[in-house]
């Protein structure tokens, strides 16, 4: 009976897998691959999203983007807050989880203060931020008064940049409880037997904490700079130059890739050419995260030990 009702079991493997993996595949194609692919095509007319009149352009709208100083711009702009606010957050909240990992009283609560503005939506995190740096009724105007200083244009050119960078490191909770679920992985074994080979605080932290953590930091740093590349929303909502950057002004501190993205969508109406601009951002991403790959592989320790430095028998 048994062995019957194995075989039965053995027999409707394939079925019982697919019934499992149909939803998550028909969401996939639904959802993933059939908007790239609609997007790919679209990116070869002059579609703009509301007309019925439309004709295929083959590569102008790729030969537009190269030659359109916009693009380069906001990819330059938008690649050097890449270099600047990864880094920032990974080690911020690395900070931050090293901080609410020690035994102290209520680290509980500190755990949920630090991690409270994640949970706070983009859209109302933007608007805070642009009440808090208007230039005639923010709070930072308010503290420059307080010394005798004059206010302050923050919501505009590159101090605008420089608040939404603050905006982003203000949501480095969730890179905080990332850095805290590695540290707690850490055998207590290891970091005993470093303290007993004269290792300080200090030094464990560099050469035993750091390397059994890389693969928990190299996780980070992948998708850092995927979200970061992504990023529009909140430079559209925290300044008055973010709502202006509808305009295709290139000097803006807030317009970065994605903001030119949607402004040749829907405000130029010209939804083939920004299809086009994301199939650029898609290569770029692809490239950034290949690199990452190799410089890294040296670095990430993984149990066996530096990847790609396995034992080859």
């Amino acid at each position: 009976m048994a062995g019957t009702a194995a075989r039965r079991w053995h027999r409707n493997r394939p079925g019982t897998f697919y019934a499992f993996t149909g939803p998550w595949l028909a969401g996939f194609l639904l959802l993933t691959v059939f908007p790239l692919g609609y997007a790919l095509w679209l990116s070869f007319t002059n579609y703009d999203g509301f007309s019925p009149h439309w004709g295929f352009v083959g590569l102008q709208n790729y030969q537009a983007a190269f030659q359109d100083p916009n693009t380069w711009s906001s990819l330059a702009r938008t690649l050097v807050f890449v270099v600047v606010v990864v880094p920032a957050t990974i080690g911020f909240g690395l900070f931050l989880a090293v901080l609410v990992n020690q035994k102290v009283r209520l680290r509980g609560a500190f755990r949920a203060i630090y991690f409270l503005p994640v949970v706070v939506p983009p859209v109302a995190a933007g608007f805070v931020f642009r009440l808090l740096f208007d230039r005639d009724t923010g709070a930072a105007t308010a503290v420059l008064g307080w010394f005798g200083l004059p206010p302050v244009e923050w919501l505009a050119d590159d101090k605008a940049l420089a608040v939404l960078m603050l905006m982003i490191l203000w949501r480095v909770g969730s890179n905080m409880v990332i850095s805290l679920a590695g540290l707690q992985g850490i055998p207590r074994e290891v970091l005993d037997a470093a303290a007993i080979d004269g290792a300080g605080a200090w030094r464990s932290f560099l050469w035993v904490t750091i390397p059994i953590m890389s693969p928990v930091l190299f996780f980070q740093l992948v998708i850092g700079v995927i979200d970061t590349l992504q990023l529009y929303l909140p430079a559209l909502l925290i300044s008055a130059a973010g709502q202006a950057s509808l305009d295709t002004t290139p000097s803006r501190g807030l317009y970065i890739y994605m903001v030119h993205v949607y402004t040749q969508a829907f405000a130029n109406g010209n939804l083939g050419y920004a299809s086009a601009l994301l199939w650029l951002l898609t290569a770029v991403t692809l490239v950034y995260t290949l690199v990452i790959f190799r410089v890294t592989r040296r670095v990430v320790y993984y149990e066996t030990g530096p990847a790609g430095q396995e034992d080859r028998r």
